[in-house]
């Protein structure tokens, strides 16, 4: 019966897994564009048919090259058998964008295994324990099973926040090797030999995907989606558009940088605001639990009725609820964002 019940959970931890991720992404993908006409395939040809004598228009940016293979050539799981089962949900395609984003050496495979082995495991400990309820051994168990990717979410936005934080130093070098009359290439080139990581490791991975027969157009793109920070699209933006209206690339790196560092002492001055609203929250969850363990301490018979009587070891695992999710409530109250 307990291994019926074990393999129940882990087979229902991984449709959960799949069926929330699948939903995020139906909620934030965008409707693909409905297919062009021919008449407008006929005139979008005539347009690229333009002479070579025509200096007005940038062929690097504009020649349609198919982005290469070769960065991207990476399997889901090490396993033949659970590589080709994970492929066939689509959700699975923003695990494996997450934990790249994450700069973690994981695979979508190991990540999921390691989820529902948390999830059975805890199942496994708290089944035996005839004072964990059942409603309180499936919730902790899913907890346990969701611990691993809340890991690599963790690591994602602190990486993320990293980024954004050398990003304004890096336009600035950037600003300065273009004004010493580099051109972006040779700037990238040396800007990625100079900045620290990990932002060194998303440069060179750009410049990479140049190199290995893609524009630059196609290189920022994957840059700004490697990296959703609102600084690296606003700097790709400006890039395109200097490409095609043309002006002096240093002054506008100049300016983005001075933008973002802005935004960034702006930020700054929120976070420290709010952080005394957060620090509330957390005293306010911890207060209770200490109180009861010190009642424990000092009249153990009074507590222990709680913990023996069925109502009230529903009540105290009632508490306990609530003061996770009030602590949830009041962090999301005091999470201002700009």
């Amino acid at each position: 019966m307990v291994a019926l019940l074990v393999l129940a959970v882990f087979a229902i931890t991984f449709v959960v897994v799949i069926a929330v991720i699948a939903a995020g992404r139906h909620l934030t993908t965008p409707k693909s564009p409905e297919p062009a006409v021919a008449s407008d395939q006929a005139d979008e040809i005539e347009s690229a048919a333009v002479p070579a004598s025509s200096a007005a228009i940038d062929f690097d940016w504009l020649t349609p090259v198919i982005a290469p293979g070769l960065l991207n050539a990476e399997s889901l799981s090490t396993i033949s058998v659970w590589d080709r089962l994970l492929a066939r949900f689509d959700g699975i395609e923003i695990m494996k964008q997450h934990l790249a984003q994450s700069g973690m050496v994981w695979t979508v495979g190991r990540l999921t295994s390691m989820m529902m082995l948390s999830g059975v495991a805890t199942l496994a400990i708290l089944w035996k324990m005839s004072w964990a309820a059942t409603p309180v051994t499936l919730a902790v168990s899913l907890i346990a099973a969701a611990a691993p990717y809340l890991v690599v979410l963790r690591r994602r936005r602190m990486r993320l926040a990293k980024l954004e934080e050398q990003f304004p130093e890096a336009l600035d070098s950037l600003a300065r090797s273009v004004r010493a009359g580099n051109a972006l290439a040779p700037a990238f080139e040396l800007l990625a030999r100079e900045a620290a990581q990990p932002l060194a490791g998303e440069l060179r991975r750009t410049i990479n995907q140049r190199s290995l027969g893609g524009n630059w157009d196609e290189a920022l793109e994957g840059l700004a989606q490697r990296v959703p920070v609102a600084e690296v699209s606003v700097f790709v933006g400006a890039l395109q558009l200097q490409s095609r209206a043309g002006g002096k690339l240093h002054e506008v790196l100049a300016k983005l940088a001075e933008t973002m560092r802005e935004s960034a002492a702006l930020k700054s001055e929120v976070r420290s605001i709010a952080a005394h609203g957060k620090l509330t929250g957390a005293v306010l969850t911890i207060l209770p639990l200490i109180i009861g363990c010190m009642m424990t301490y000092v009249n153990p018979p009074q507590m222990l009725i709680l913990w023996n009587d069925p109502l009230g070891n529903t009540l105290i695992w009632g508490a306990i609820g609530c003061l996770i999710l009030a602590h949830f409530v009041i962090r999301k109250l005091v999470d201002i964002r700009i």
